[in-house]
């Protein structure tokens, strides 16, 4: 049973979570990564599975399932930037 205020956690999840679509996929298209910055792709990288192991410790189902998907799209372009930058 969903308790009523996960509800805003799931739109704030979704939400930050696909505003990294558009720039994941410029990036794989063009293959152009000068424009990022390495150091705070690292940091965010990092920091996002930090909140990804917060998550499962605190059973946050809107946490733990929008970590995986940034998680996955930051370490997408984290290594097209360490690839083509």
């Amino acid at each position: 049973m969903t308790v009523p205020g996960e509800w805003v956690g799931y739109a704030a999840a979704t939400l930050t979570t696909v505003s990294f679509v558009p720039q994941a996929f410029k990036i794989i298209r063009s293959r152009q990564t000068q424009g990022i910055s390495l150091g705070m792709y690292v940091m965010f990288t990092v920091g996002v599975a930090f909140w990804l192991a917060y998550g499962i410790v605190l059973m946050s189902w809107p946490m733990i399932l929008s970590n995986i998907v940034t998680l996955a799209l930051a370490a997408t372009i984290l290594g097209l930037k360490l690839r083509y930058g």
